[in-house]
């Protein structure tokens, strides 16, 4: 296994079907790093404890929340706000704007306790095609709906490697509507100096592979890493044109032909 720092090597060439693109759009939670697991980690404890201390009336809306299925369903990809507001709405609980807030606080409470606590990874195949991108001089981009995208990508030891970031602040800044509208994923192209019908997006969550569609790129690339049931036919489903268990799949020993 490659360590971060570890360099490609020269004989790590692209896969065919990213040889035609111009620029590369990366998802940050579960596509660069391994922050999805802390960010519904954070989102169980947060959810499970609202639910106890106000159970919505339908006795099934009660069950605590699935860290794998509800995540992907409802707050993948999304900004805290909209996650929790879609979660608490689907469960028929209290979705004012004063609930929603207080459960995303303590969700974000959660998430930087743990972030401090113990840091986050990226994943060695992620960063061997960032690399190999890099090394066939394609530009790179890492876009997040979340506020700590930086603070993550830069604790991980990847932060240098991309040549953009556009995160949850700079989306708050400038007024981009989250995923799945794919305005952060323009924004992010746009830096890079690309059109999006050139373009490839990385996203392991089905907001985020149906942003990519939205927004014209020429390639959308889902990443399935839970085994779940049939989460890769959601992905395709959702918008993606292909989806890999690991992106070190895009990235092959040997010459190009």
């Amino acid at each position: 296994m490659r360590h971060p720092d570890e360099p490609t090597t020269s004989h790590d060439t692209l896969a065919p079907v990213l040889r035609d693109v111009t620029a590369v759009v990366f998802d940050t939670d579960g596509v660069i790093t391994d922050s999805a697991r802390v960010h519904a980690a954070a989102w169980k404890t947060a959810f499970d404890a609202f639910l106890t201390a106000r159970p919505p009336k339908d006795p099934d809306a009660r069950r605590p929340f699935d860290a794998r299925d509800d995540y992907l369903r409802y707050v993948d990809g999304k900004s805290r706000l909209d996650g929790a507001a879609a979660f608490l709405r689907a469960r028929g609980a209290d979705a004012s704007e004063e609930i929603v807030r207080a459960v995303a606080a303590d969700k974000e409470r959660l998430f930087t306790e743990r972030l401090r606590a113990h840091g986050v990874d990226a994943y060695p195949g992620t960063v061997r095609l960032v690399r190999a991108l890099r090394g066939a001089g394609i530009p790179r981009a890492a876009a997040s709906a979340s506020r700590h995208a930086g603070e993550l990508l830069d604790r991980a030891g990847v932060l240098d490697l991309f040549d953009v970031l556009v995160d949850g602040g700079e989306a708050a800044r400038l007024g981009l509507p989250g995923k799945p509208r794919p305005d952060l994923f323009l924004e992010a192209v746009r830096r890079l100096g690309a059109p999006a019908g050139r373009a490839a997006v990385v996203e392991d969550a089905l907001a985020g592979v149906e942003a990519g569609r939205r927004g014209g790129f020429a390639l959308v690339i889902g990443v399935d890493r839970t085994a779940g049931r049939d989460t890769s036919g959601r992905l395709l489903r959702h918008g993606a044109d292909i989806v890999v268990s690991d992106l070190g799949e895009l990235v092959a020993e040997g010459e190009p032909k």
